[in-house]
């Protein structure tokens, strides 16, 4: 079957090991000085790994696979113990993949594992317990998340301090900046909301842009959105990345979209927007200019370029 699965370059891979060790799942080894896939079987495509990569050499991809299998993955981390028992679990309820979720939980019973449930900050609807979590561990796991980001630098705290505007005060007055407008030309603008053959993206430039673009760059709308269809998506956070690629293949070959201009930001999970515009122009009959803009997490301009 054809699904969303993890890409390792090997000439970016320097063999730390990040990645493998961030993969509850098991489908990751360092051989030969490189991480790679040992089984399509283990690797749910949801790529929680590409933020644990320090040089941004895993990246998603659409191809033939085997499909994930959970009870598989179980098998295999069963004997590991609770902790990575539960860290697998609370990976896949973060993705809203509760089918998954609800075999685990099932073959723990199964099984008969000493796993307590409870622990899970979310569960399946389905699963839910009505034991209340208390207060010192809410607080115990509000720490946790602060203090490590999830494990993705993508996911650090960064405080940037920016100078105070100036004003000028003309007969007593304060004299305010000109308000800028918004060149937002449509609504919704979520990928997987958008339709791909609206009449805003006909013969248009398309924009698509990292979620976090928006809130980096000051001048987003007066120099990158000007003009322009926009879709905004999230490789690392969102679901069904498979359907931003057919969509985005629709905006090509439907909708005739003139230029494709991608912007995400230079944290390593954010390179999997580009990927996907990739693969949606090999996918589609006709071909589009599609420029690759990165945003550092300072809002300033790291790169530019047609690709």
């Amino acid at each position: 079957m054809k699904r969303t699965i993890i890409k390792i370059d090997e000439d970016l891979c320097n063999g730390c090991g990040l990645c493998v060790s961030g993969c509850h799942e098991g489908a990751l080894q360092l051989i030969d000085d490189k991480a790679r896939i040992v089984s399509d079987l283990y690797c749910d495509g949801l790529g929680a790994c590409i933020g644990d990569c320090p040089v941004g050499a895993i990246t998603l991809e659409e191809r033939e696979a085997e499909p994930y299998d959970e009870i598989k993955v179980m098998d295999r981390i069963a004997p590991k113990g609770e902790a990575t028992i539960l860290a697998h679990l609370k990976h896949l309820n973060d993705h809203d993949q509760h089918a998954f979720v609800k075999q685990g939980i099932q073959y723990i019973k199964d099984h008969r594992l000493d796993v307590d449930l409870t622990t899970l900050t979310r569960t399946a609807p389905e699963e839910k317990t009505n034991k209340e979590i208390n207060q010192s561990d809410k607080s115990k796991k509000m720490t946790m998340h602060t203090q490590n980001g999830g494990g993705c630098p993508g996911s650090a705290m960064i405080a940037f301090d920016k100078p105070v505007a100036e004003t000028t005060s003309v007969q007593g007055k304060t004299n305010q900046t000109t308000e800028q407008p918004s060149e937002l030309r449509q609504w919704p603008v979520q990928m997987h909301l958008v339709n791909p053959e609206a009449p805003y993206f006909q013969n248009a430039d398309v924009l698509i842009a990292a979620d976090c673009i928006g809130f980096a760059i000051g001048n987003f709308h007066s120099k990158y959105l000007k003009g322009k269809g926009l879709a905004i998506a999230c490789p690392k956070l969102d679901n069904g990345k498979d359907i931003y690629v057919e969509k985005l293949t629709a905006m090509i070959d439907l909708a005739r979209i003139n230029t494709l201009t991608v912007m995400i930001m230079e944290v390593p999970c954010c390179s999997g927007l580009l990927q996907m515009a990739k693969i949606a122009v090999e996918n589609a009959s006709r071909k589009v200019p599609v420029k690759a803009i990165k945003i550092g997490i300072n809002g300033e301009v790291r790169s530019e370029e047609w690709v």
